[in-house]
């Protein structure tokens, strides 16, 4: 059974840091790259960070200097590790995996910033 399982979020400061874990697990095809979207109501849904299998990565301009995305391919999990977060950075996060079958989602994980 392929799923794929976040954890991380929660609630902290203006300010502060939090890091986003992402275990993928019961994926038989190749992993491609995988990345993290976030998604606020009302808002179109934003590709946040990527990396790829070469580990090459890619951020939006919004998080680039801020957040960094990294990946453990032994381990099939990828994490976020999100710096200088401010209120526009509250969403919900969803981890993405990008497979030789196709994309993957995970459920989300809350992230809320407070001023």
């Amino acid at each position: 059974q392929v799923q794929l399982v976040e954890s991380g979020g929660g609630l902290v400061q203006v300010g502060g840091s939090l890091r986003l874990s992402c275990i993928a697990s019961g994926i038989s095809s190749r992993i491609n790259g995988m990345g993290w979207y976030r998604q606020t109501p009302g808002k179109q849904r934003e590709l946040v960070a990527q990396i790829f299998d070469t580990n090459i990565t890619n951020y939006a301009a919004s998080v680039q200097g801020r957040f960094t995305v990294s990946r453990d391919s032994a381990k099939n999990t990828m994490y976020l590790q999100m710096n200088s977060l401010t209120p526009e950075d509250s969403a919900v996060y969803y981890c993405n995996v990008w497979t030789s079958n196709g994309p993957l989602q995970g459920q989300g994980t809350q992230v809320t910033v407070s001023s």
